[in-house]
């Protein structure tokens, strides 16, 4: 069996390393145009901040690794076209122009994403950097360096961690985003709300609902960001708006959503048979809906790239769909969320109920006793849990996994009330959180007094 990957980030790591594993016979050839693999983008900003000293522990494969599997891994080589119904690539080595074709028995196509740049005037200034790669992180340390001003364009993730890595290496920074307020994909106001505001103490400067609609610059670098409300000056801006997969490769080939991304059954096979996808490139079935949706993530990638490979030669493990499960930790915050916010339930016509929790999160006769904030959102009729989310200081963003299972097994916030949590004064009280979230939102019974003759 001669098996093809296009791309070798987190999906294609996985596919691959599963692969050779589960069928040594195979011969499989990776194809890769960068000079580096399995990067982990989710740690760019744990090395501009300092945090992360060695970038060698950012990466957890290396061609030589693949190599003792038995793979052939081709660095610096772009794939030109691809036909899947003759199953055959065309190839061009980067480093010498030389152009060949390959041909498969199976392709596996993990080509990721990239981000998203606005056509904007200005935007080829010098020092506007974009937040994707190992080649990215470095250059961004090293503009940063002598930037006094740093202004990052998009609330997200990304963003935002990079905004506190920037103001703890004592740097200016300015944040921008067409939303009226940071983070609003994965938290509801009160949540987002404190971390603004810990950003404000810290001088961050928030520039919320402005979109930007130029950049200024001279002597070819940025010196300005223009948005629909003013100007801020900068001496370097990172664009962090958000992600589009990269699939120009298979387009009008094989099913995909408007955006682009490739759309797998739930053996991650495209609609064409031998081809196969996984990771940044594709859709992902999102639980709480039912829906197929464009959720780039690297716990995503890596369930979807091991999937491939068990099911490469015959279907055999289903995909299970995600809640989009994530954390955060920017400052003193520990912040996680699964699921639907009640927000986006809202922004898909679904009729919901929330409750909010605030309570210690162990008995107060212990020495420390941190309080954290719950919320959770559920189905008005059905009341089933459909999204979570906790803030605190102390880190118990490990219950939001236990919530995403939740939301995965369709389990009601009545279940929540009554599920078995175990009680130990070092880590909880006799009534989990969870389950005081649970018993909180409980329907009243109705009782009528016995009438006694």
């Amino acid at each position: 069996m001669k098996v093809a990957v296009i791309g070798c980030t987190h999906a294609g790591t996985s596919a691959i390393v599963n692969t050779a594993k589960l069928y040594p016979d195979a011969q499989i050839t990776v194809y890769e145009r960068n000079d580096n693999i399995s990067f982990l983008s989710c740690g760019i900003a744990l090395y501009v901040g300092g945090v992360v000293k060695d970038p060698d522990g950012l990466f957890y494969s290396s061609p030589q690794k693949l190599d003792e599997l038995g793979v052939e891994t081709k660095m610096k080589h772009e794939i030109i076209s691809v036909d899947t119904d003759r199953k055959i690539l065309k190839v061009r080595n980067l480093v010498t122009s030389e152009t060949f074709e390959d041909t498969f028995d199976k392709l596996i196509v993990t080509t990721g994403s990239w981000p998203i740049v606005p056509k904007l005037e200005g935007i080829d200034l010098n020092n506007i950097l974009l937040c994707k790669n190992y080649n990215h992180s470095n250059t961004i340390i090293e503009k940063a360096q002598g930037a006094k001003h740093i202004t990052v364009v998009g609330a997200g993730y990304i963003g935002v961690e990079l905004v506190e890595a920037f103001q703890q290496n004592g740097k200016q920074v300015t944040l921008i985003d067409s939303a009226d307020r940071i983070l609003n994909k994965y938290l509801d106001p009160e949540f987002s709300g404190k971390v603004e505001e810990s950003f404000r103490e810290k001088g961050i400067k928030m520039a919320m609902g402005q979109t930007v609609t130029s950049f200024q610059g001279e002597d070819g670098n940025v010196n300005k960001v223009i948005t629909d409300k003013g100007e801020i000056d900068t001496d370097l801006v990172i664009l962090c708006i958000g992600f589009r997969p990269n699939t120009e490769l298979l387009k009008g080939q094989v099913d995909m959503l408007k955006n682009g991304a490739i759309v797998v059954d739930q053996y991650m096979q495209t609609s064409k048979r031998d081809v196969y996808a996984a990771g940044d490139c594709c859709s992902v079935l999102y639980n709480p809906t039912g829906k197929m949706m464009y959720i780039p993530l690297a716990t995503n990638a890596v369930r979807m790239g091991t999937l491939v490979a068990r099911n490469l030669v015959q279907p055999t493990t289903p995909y299970m769909g995600t809640q989009g499960t994530s954390g955060l930790k920017i400052y003193e915050h520990n912040i996680a969320s699964t699921g639907l916010t009640e927000g986006s339930a809202k922004d898909e016509d679904l009729k919901v109920e929330t409750v909010s929790i605030t309570d210690h999160y162990r008995p107060e006769f212990m020495p420390t006793f941190e309080p954290v904030t719950l919320k959770v959102v559920y189905e008005q009729d059905s009341r089933r849990i459909l999204g979570a989310q906790i803030i605190s200081r102390v880190d118990m963003t490990q219950s939001i996994n236990t919530l995403s299972v939740c939301i995965q097994n369709r389990m009601t916030i009545d279940e929540l009330a009554f599920i078995d949590f175990f009680f130990q004064p070092h880590y909880n009280k006799p009534w989990n959180f969870l389950n005081t979230a649970g018993l909180q939102a409980l329907p009243e019974i109705e009782t009528k007094t016995p009438i006694h003759s």
